[in-house]
């Protein structure tokens, strides 16, 4: 409907619902956890016909962007695959190498490779920080 605007209430800080959030087309996404200081501005960002982005989904933002800047890359339609997926998934949930090959019937080697592409991707260091990015994004719960 014309004039209608959509503002997400969510308890979930993750990059995943609020870039759903935003394909479905809400125009602001604003945490529960700081509706009270937050909620106001975000309903008066929508009369005035203007996004509302929380601060934490800022600097997501920026830094995403600053990054494909930087290597003159394109805007991928996801930052991993689906596989790749599978496996940050497994890897958060604390599952070895093997386990995870003998779950998607592929060798270890295989799951280390999608590993590194994973770190690589997302420029993460080490198994901490991938469960770290699977909560975040709402792959696993903490």
């Amino acid at each position: 409907r014309p004039g209608l605007r959509i503002l997400m209430l969510t308890m979930y800080d993750n990059e995943q619902y609020f870039f759903e959030a935003l394909r479905a087309g809400a125009s602001g996404y604003v945490l529960k956890s700081v509706a009270d200081r937050d909620l106001v501005e975000a309903c008066r960002a929508a009369l005035r016909d203007e996004p509302f982005i929380y601060p934490g989904a800022e600097t997501t933002l920026i830094r995403s962007y600053l990054d494909r800047a930087r290597t003159g890359g394109p805007i991928p339609e996801r930052a991993i695959t689906e596989r790749e997926e599978e496996i940050l998934k497994l890897v958060a949930e604390g599952h070895s190498s093997k386990e995870i090959g003998d779950l998607l019937v592929i060798s270890p080697k295989t799951v280390e490779r999608h590993r590194a592409n994973l770190l690589q991707k997302l420029g993460l260091r080490d198994r901490l920080e991938l469960t770290r990015y699977a909560i975040r994004v709402g792959l696993i719960e903490p």
